[in-house]
């Protein structure tokens, strides 16, 4: 795709200075560091750069990722004193982009790795904000569903004094337009991919096209559940054969909850007994399963064998998009060629740098903040 001359020119002054900041380049471009951000998206779309990290192309082949699910919305209420239930509480209210694949989108290009997103969001003007939003953090836009007659979704969590979630409601339905015949229409934006996050906002019907499009494309498909009810469309989905082919996804990120979802019966938040469980998933055909376990850290199977991950020390200021981090940062050291269990720890270093954030994605997240978050640990 052409390239419009402001492009060009940002293109060439990042080639001249690979380092420089979004405001050193809007400086010298004349323009605002928005600006500057809705241009990078672009030239990551049309393959210029390779993501929001200003990698430019190489020779090699090109680690795209594709991120299938929801953007919305989040409001987040947190008391300033010990809840009460039944009565009301004071405390604050921020409203911010927010959605499990959304969320999971930015982050991967704060890691400097090229992103499309799929979802859909209502004709208004919640929905205008929220693209602009996300496109402005380096993630292409391109192929999200504007809805008629819905309202973007939205997301609405309480927390109490000390960041922890008390409880959340979501107002989602606009993402019951991501039909399989809207995904088949979106079939060119899966090639090429080298993985594809799918959220457990999809339906069954959806989660098994998407599936399907990915097995025949050869797509490494990691599966991130959201919630114990909405797991359960995976466990279905499984059930299905292509062409004496199970659908399954390569990988699977369940809390404790999540996971006795897809087994559908419950399990102790136990290493042996999560390992169990990860082994039925593996007999299945799934080859990664992570367990998150919040405060616990993780548990990472792979059919051979189990590794136990703990949560790297942090100052919790709000726990809200630690888990869309970890994936993120997973799958962009995944992404990257680095073996499984680095990918997790990766996963951990950025969950810290998040709940460390009032903002659902930190706005600090980057390689370099990861390595010295690990470094700081290892020594």
């Amino acid at each position: 795709m052409a390239l419009t001359d402001t492009e060009s020119a940002l293109l060439t002054l990042i080639r001249e200075t690979p380092l420089a900041s979004p405001e050193e380049l809007a400086r010298r471009l004349g323009t605002s560091r928005a600006a500057v951000n809705v241009h990078v998206s672009a030239l990551v779309r049309k393959g210029a750069l390779l993501g929001r990290g200003y990698l430019l192309p190489t020779d090699g082949p090109v680690q795209r990722v594709v991120v299938v699910g929801g953007m919305n919305v989040d409001v987040k209420a947190q008391t300033t004193t010990t809840a009460i239930a039944g009565t009301s509480n004071p405390g604050t209210l921020v409203q911010a982009p927010g959605g499990v694949a959304r969320n999971v989108a930015e982050n991967l290009a704060r890691l400097g790795i090229a992103v499309s997103l799929i979802s859909a969001v209502g004709r208004d003007l919640l929905g205008d904000n929220l693209l602009r939003d996300t496109a402005a953090a380096g993630v292409d836009i391109s192929p999200v569903l504007r809805v008629d007659g819905e309202p973007t979704g939205t997301y609405t969590a309480v927390l109490g004094k000390d960041g922890e979630l008390l409880v959340a409601v979501a107002a989602m339905s606009v993402i019951n337009a991501l039909t399989p015949a809207a995904l088949q229409e979106r079939r060119n934006v899966l090639r090429g991919a080298s993985w594809l996050v799918v959220d457990g906002n999809l339906s069954r019907m959806s989660l098994a096209h998407l599936l399907t499009l990915t097995t025949e494309l050869g797509i490494r498909v990691v599966f991130e559940p959201v919630s114990a009810p909405k797991g359960v469309r995976l466990r279905e989905v499984m059930g299905t054969d292509l062409n004496g082919k199970r659908l399954v996804p390569f990988a699977v990120t369940p809390n404790v909850l999540e996971l006795s979802a897809l087994l559908g019966r419950d399990l102790p938040d136990d290493p042996v007994a999560l390992r169990a469980g990860a082994l039925e998933l593996h007999a299945q055909g799934v080859e990664l399963v992570w367990i998150r376990r919040g405060r616990l850290g993780s548990l990472l199977s792979t059919p051979e064998e189990m590794h136990e991950l703990p949560a790297l020390p942090a100052t919790v200021r709000d726990v809200t998009g630690a888990g869309d981090a970890m994936l993120g940062a997973f799958l962009a050291a995944l992404a990257s060629g680095l073996p499984a269990l680095e990918a997790a720890r990766h996963g951990h270093a950025a969950a810290a740098l998040t709940v460390e954030s009032e903002h659902t994605v930190s706005p600090l997240l980057s390689p370099t903040a990861l390595q010295e978050r690990l470094s700081s640990i290892s020594h």
